[in-house]
């Protein structure tokens, strides 16, 4: 699969557990914690797709775009927000004032961050690198995501260097605790290749 579609199927999943977001706002105990193992299904697929393409996809951006660093900064710059946003949705209680003001915040920006990569760098990567390329990143990306953290880690520097060090030491960590706490159940499954 190449990374664009890699990529794609990451943000039609996204996209659509906010969609579920916005839908299921009730009060109830059902409802919450029904919401609160959204969001965690949420924080998970974010914390793995931010890290993989600020491992793989960000640097090929830089190297290969004339202005792939105003890029990838913009875009790095973003997912550090979006972190932050996710690790408060995760700390706070569903329903909670933090919680739904985290979200509240975090649901536009992911969808501006997700308009920007999609119309603003795919069309561009896809015309400066080859199919094969395209493939070779995807392949990559695909085998690091069984190594990403499930968590958000707003401290960890966002470079590649970084997170292939200090990243796997906190997926191990991650996967580590989700399995004590019961929370891999949560763990979104893998959308099929479109």
């Amino acid at each position: 699969m190449d990374a664009i579609t890699f990529l794609r199927n990451d943000h039609e999943s996204v996209l659509g557990m906010l969609e579920s977001l916005e839908r299921g706002r009730g009060t109830g105990d059902a409802e919450l914690r029904t919401r609160k193992d959204l969001v965690t299904s949420l924080v998970m697929a974010e914390s793995q797709h931010e890290a993989i393409e600020e491992q793989f996809f960000w640097p090929t951006v830089r190297r290969v775009l004339p202005d792939g660093d105003d890029l990838a900064d913009r875009a790095v710059s973003q997912e550090d927000s979006a972190k932050e946003l996710l690790q408060q949705m995760e700390e706070s209680g569903a329903g909670s004032p933090e919680f739904e003001l985290a979200l509240d915040r975090f649901i536009p920006a992911a969808r501006a961050h997700i308009e920007f990569e999609q119309s603003q760098v795919w069309p561009r990567l896809q015309s400066a690198q080859s199919s094969d390329e395209l493939e070779r990143l995807g392949a990559k990306m695909q085998a690091a995501k069984k190594f990403a953290p499930t968590r958000p880690h707003p401290d960890t520097p966002s470079a590649p260097a970084a997170l292939k060090s200090a990243g796997l030491l906190a997926a191990l960590v991650d996967k580590a605790r989700d399995f004590v706490t019961g929370r891999r159940a949560q763990q979104p499954p893998t959308p099929p290749p479109t």
